[in-house]
């Protein structure tokens, strides 16, 4: 593990650690780890998650005006086939 020393902090900032560290149930030296990682690894989650919004706005796009049915359509001709068939007034009866 590499050792990494902040130089030249404002006491407030400090403080601000040691209360936020304390918040946490960690120490200061944890609760710096911490912020740093969710930092660091956050962008990198935020940078995925800008890819896939992206990603799907493109296939909105492109699969835009197609007349696709929507999800209540669907479920509501679903049912009406079902309540067909349990009263016999469907094809097949």
């Amino acid at each position: 593990m590499a050792t990494l020393t902040v130089r030249n902090l404002d006491e407030g900032l400090v403080k601000r650690l040691r209360v936020r560290a304390a918040e946490h149930g960690r120490s200061a030296e944890a609760e710096h780890r911490e912020l740093l990682r969710a930092a660091l690894v956050g962008n990198e989650q935020r940078t995925a998650r800008e890819q896939a919004a992206t990603r799907l706005a493109e296939f909105r796009r492109r699969t835009a005006g197609r007349g696709s049915p929507s999800s209540a359509e669907l479920l509501e001709e679903s049912r009406r086939g079902r309540a067909e068939a349990l009263a016999g007034t469907g094809e097949g009866a």
